[in-house]
C-alpha cells in the first residue's frame, strides 16, 4: 500500500491505495486533479517525516522561508522557498512520511 497526502482547495486528505488495485480499464481516461497547483513546484530533498508544516495556502513568501520541516536523522532540515510568491497549495502534513523528490508544496 502507498500513502499519499492530496491537497483540494487548501484542505489536506489522506488517501491509501494499494498498489495494483485499480479496478479501471488500462486505457480509461483519467481526469487531472481540481487541487490548485502553483508554477513553482518545491520538493524534498531528503526523505523523512513531515515535522512541522509552517506555511498555509495563500501566504506570501520570500526566497529562503520555511515551508515545511522534516525530520530525518534525528535532525530538523527546513524545507524552503526557491523564490518569493505566494503558497498555492500544501501537498503533505505533519507526520506524513515524504521520500527524496516528492511534493511538498507550489508556489505562484
Amino acid at each position: 500500500m502507498k500513502s499519499y497526502t492530496i491537497t483540494v482547495n487548501g484542505t489536506a486528505y489522506a488517501v491509501t491505495v494499494e498498489e495494483g488495485a485499480c479496478s479501471a480499464p488500462a486505457a480509461a481516461p483519467v481526469a487531472a486533479p481540481v487541487a490548485a497547483a502553483g508554477s513553482v513546484e518545491v520538493a524534498a530533498q531528503v526523505a523523512g517525516m513531515v515535522w512541522k508544516v509552517v506555511a498555509k495556502v495563500g501566504d506570501s513568501l520570500k526566497k529562503g522561508d520555511n515551508i515545511v520541516i522534516l525530520e530525518a536523522m534525528k535532525m530538523e532540515i527546513p524545507v524552503v522557498a526557491p523564490e518569493d510568491g505566494v503558497v498555492a497549495g500544501i501537498n503533505v502534513s505533519e507526520g506524513d512520511t515524504v521520500n527524496n523528490g516528492d511534493l511538498i508544496a507550489s508556489l505562484n
